[in-house]
């Protein structure tokens, strides 16, 4: 009975210290999950601070190491980037040795060109194709530009495209204004992203892509490139590197008027124009941020169908290359004069001695100054420069869209300005 009984006893300990032994289990299986999160919460808040002092000395390199006025570049390089050979990307090396201040993904140059049989020098912007993180040279990708196409006969091509695709040679020195432009990616944003490109409106898309692969970006990115054909897609090969490097990045290529060859080949995901419709195939929500760059037709039909899918404003960003690109509702004051039949505002320019009435036809102040003779430098004829800046010397201005910077107080940016009431402009 004893034996029994401390057998039994036997039986009831061994239980017992099981027990015990699967809750110290438990406990120390406990233990090592929270262990765990706790290194995954500070792997996560280090990879956060990491990313945070990078961004905070990016900012400060950029403030540091940016310069006014014009700078020295060296083309150390040409690279046609296409099959039609229409489009160049130019690489640029500062010419006094000095370093680069990092650029907003999506932002600008500034040229100012010493044209053969230009009165002054020709002022343009050109967006900056290649990566924020690229330190050692800043890439330009340039469209050769030949006259509209419903232009008259003997009106000459683009003036500083054909320059720089015939005249800009490797080892030239050329004049450069430190990079600038609001329309960029938002770099401290971790929403997903819908980067839409239009022929050589590419550009500043192409440069918001790379600079999410470059810094291992987990956003969701989805890349929209329209262009005609195969002939005419330019940095194919280039970009689907990228895609292919990054399971969170998608392309999307749209050729509007494919080739034979393009249909056998199976170039391009989707025939015909970009519509909302294609792009509501491949998003699924509308809760990402846009950013548009590409010819007019293409802009005001993607802005338009965004905001009508229930797109905020805020979430749709867009790069004009000229105040026409997306059309804005007319200025009030011109617009309240046309449609009560009042007289128009009349413009002054009084260097010129010449006064005419506004003509919303002219769109711009400048281009009502261009009409009349008057002559007044530009560049990138979409407020991002600053070239056509004048004086206003009575008078008051309204905005076609919002200057990229606030000019100089008492001027005008004339490229996107129309008049508010009768104006005197120093012209």
């Amino acid at each position: 009975m004893i034996l029994a009984l401390q057998i039994g006893g036997g039986f009831i300990v061994i239980a017992a210290l099981l027990q015990a032994g699967a809750g110290m289990i438990t406990q120390f299986a406990g233990a090592l999950r929270k262990r765990h999160m706790d290194q995954q919460r500070l792997a996560f808040f280090k990879k956060q601070t990491d990313i945070l002092i990078k961004r905070a000395e990016t900012d400060r390199q950029r403030n540091v190491l940016t310069w006014s006025g014009k700078r020295k570049f060296r083309v150390v390089r040409r690279q046609l980037e296409n099959k039609l050979g229409d489009i160049c990307s130019f690489y640029l090396e500062p010419h006094d040795g000095g370093s680069l201040p990092p650029f907003l993904p999506g932002q600008f140059l500034t040229f100012e060109l010493n044209i053969p049989d230009q009165p002054r020098p020709v002022v343009r912007c050109y967006s900056l194709s290649g990566s924020p993180e690229d330190r050692d040279f800043y890439r330009i990708s340039v469209r050769r530009l030949g006259p509209p196409p419903s232009a008259e006969p003997g009106v000459p091509p683009g003036l500083s495209s054909n320059f720089f695709h015939n005249n800009v040679k490797e080892g030239d020195v050329i004049d450069v204004m430190a990079p600038n432009g609001k329309f960029h990616l938002d770099v401290h944003s971790d929403r997903p992203v819908a980067l839409i490109g239009g022929g050589v409106g590419l550009t500043p898309v192409l440069s918001m892509l790379k600079w999410l692969a470059d810094t291992n970006s987990h956003r969701e990115a989805w890349f929209f490139y329209a262009v005609r054909n195969g002939e005419d897609i330019a940095c194919i090969d280039e970009i689907r590197e990228i895609i292919s490097n990054n399971s969170n990045f998608h392309l999307v290529v749209l050729y509007s008027d494919p080739a034979d060859d393009d249909v056998a080949a199976k170039n391009c995901d989707c025939a015909g124009y970009l519509s909302i419709d294609v792009m509501k195939d491949y998003l699924k929500t509308s809760n990402f941020e846009f950013y548009i760059c590409g010819p007019p037709p293409m802009m005001n039909a993607v802005t338009t169908s965004l905001k009508e899918w229930g797109v905020p404003e805020e979430d749709i960003r867009f790069e004009a290359f000229g105040p026409a690109s997306v059309k804005k509702a007319a200025p009030a004051a011109a617009a309240e004069s046309s449609a009560s039949g009042g007289e128009a505002p009349t413009v002054s320019f009084a260097r010129s001695n010449k006064s005419v009435p506004w003509s919303e036809a002219a769109e711009t102040l400048l281009d009502l100054a261009e009409e009349c003779g008057v002559q007044i430098a530009s560049g990138c004829r979409a407020g991002n420069c600053g070239t056509c800046a004048t004086a206003v010397k009575e008078g008051k201005v309204t905005y076609v869209t919002p200057p990229t910077s606030q000019p100089a107080k008492g001027t005008a940016l004339v490229c996107i300005a129309c008049p508010d009431g009768d104006i005197v402009l120093d012209a």
